[in-house]
């Protein structure tokens, strides 16, 4: 199942930087269409990767699609080669945990 959601992971992330370079190739409108994908991909970010450092990097994904000639950057790519090869606790991504808050009442 880990396996399975890694490669979708992937493969989404391939298909969103794909897309987002797309935009660098039409004139005039390329620039137009970045205003409306930069916050499409920012909230794919977060639902790919629904932990802290998803919320760092659709920050990052939404200023590197909004600020101009950055379209080239694969930032779902390089993401999905943090989150599954250089960090340390990749063996344990799960993005269905469900956090526990407990309320004192105080």
């Amino acid at each position: 199942m880990k396996e399975n959601r890694k490669k979708k992971l992937l493969w989404q992330g391939l298909l969103y930087d794909a897309i987002g370079m797309l935009t660098m190739a039409i004139p005039v409108v390329g620039p137009a269409l970045d205003i409306l994908w930069a916050p499409y991909a920012g909230s794919q970010m977060l639902k790919m990767y629904p932990n802290k450092k998803g919320k760092i990097a659709s920050v990052i994904v939404f200023i590197e699609e909004i600020l101009p000639y950055t379209d080239y950057i694969p930032t779902f790519t390089i993401m999905w080669i943090y989150t599954f090869i250089f960090a340390k606790n990749a063996e344990n991504f799960d993005d269905d945990k469900t956090i526990d808050i407990k309320m004192n009442d105080d």
